[in-house]
């Protein structure tokens, strides 16, 4: 049965018409199991008035471009796009589908798997192909003790989840082609039980953590709303973003959609990350690990971001951090 399947694609996800990173991140990837299973890569963008953006997915690897064009599909809904993809699925029967795994895809992925009976690795960290031919998708497991490679040996399409910004863009490639095919949208408005009456957005009250130059991320180990005020205002000495481990979410000190860092939250590429009061598991590390510089600052000299730190400071973080601040001012004035 697997046999009948062929094709990687690859969900290029769009706000307001726009292509998000997450899905050029994810061609860049799947270009590699597509040459080496002598496949093409696919693009897949569902939305209104989308149809603009098969030139730049073209651009970033896509030898095709599925487009699933209609005014139903404006804003995000499930139960509209899940049919839709699991129509195209049916029909077109790729073997590796990859979406990337942000709020939307995380809703979307597992949807879709149950409707076409297949397996789905979330949180994956990259892709390979095995000796026969399937798709190796790697996952921190067990807390992060072990690295998981796991398969989809018998149902196709073979599904993964990646978290965006884990992964870098390929370079574009001005020019290039690729063939369009343009899906028929079945789904009407009132065949749905939700209505999306209104779209409201609201401004980020920190600094994007994916291009800032300087990051500082708390941990559990800070203790206290309270103490987290060091972590903000370090952060601030430098010009820098405020980054969090979930358990420092889980207390309420940072906002987990846009500070949480790691293998679930955000990935950084800072020129300086400091790590205070954090103890490295490994779903943090994946999310910090293109940091050209890491400093730790931990009591613990043994805590696992004091291995992966190019400086590590064994110290009490409330002696250490006010005293950087006080220095960086001093730099500053």
């Amino acid at each position: 049965m697997t046999d009948t399947y062929s094709g990687i694609w690859v969900y290029a996800e769009q706000r307001n018409g726009k292509l998000l990173d997450s899905g050029p991140e994810l061609l860049g990837e799947a270009r590699k199991i597509a040459d080496k299973r002598g496949q093409e890569l696919a693009a897949v963008v569902l939305g209104s008035k989308v149809a603009g953006l098969a030139e730049e997915l073209a651009a970033y690897g896509a030898d095709k471009v599925y487009i699933a064009d209609s005014p139903v599909l404006e804003n995000y809904l499930c139960e509209a796009y899940a049919p839709v993809l699991e129509g195209m699925i049916k029909q077109y029967k790729p073997e590796v589908f990859v979406i990337g795994g942000s709020t939307i895809g995380m809703d979307l992925a597992p949807r879709v798997a149950a409707k076409v009976n297949t397996g789905l690795a979330a949180h994956a960290v990259g892709l390979d192909v095995d000796d026969n031919g399937c798709m190796k998708a790697f996952v921190p497991s067990f807390g992060g003790s072990i690295m998981a490679s796991i398969t989809c040996a018998v149902h196709r399409p073979q599904m993964a989840t990646i978290p965006p910004g884990f992964l870098k863009k390929p370079e574009k490639q001005e020019g290039r082609k690729a063939e369009i095919v343009n899906v028929e949208v079945k789904i009407l408005e009132q065949d749905l039980r939700t209505r999306v009456l209104e779209v409201k957005t609201e401004e980020s009250k920190v600094k994007p953590l994916e291009s800032a130059e300087v990051v500082v991320a708390g941990g559990y180990g800070i203790g206290s709303k309270e103490n987290w005020k060091m972590v903000e205002d370090l952060a601030a000495s430098l010009g820098g973003s405020v980054g969090a481990t979930r358990p420092a979410c889980d207390e309420g000190w940072a906002v987990q959609d846009e500070q949480m860092i790691g293998q679930s939250g955000k990935t950084v590429h800072p020129n300086l990350y400091i790590g205070v009061g954090i103890s490295g598991v490994i779903h943090h590390l994946i999310g910090i690990q293109d940091s050209k510089k890491i400093v730790a600052i931990n009591r613990d000299k043994d805590a696992p971001i004091m291995k992966a730190a190019d400086y590590a400071i064994v110290a009490d973080y409330r002696e250490v951090v006010p005293a950087l601040i006080e220095e960086f001012k001093k730099l500053k004035a």
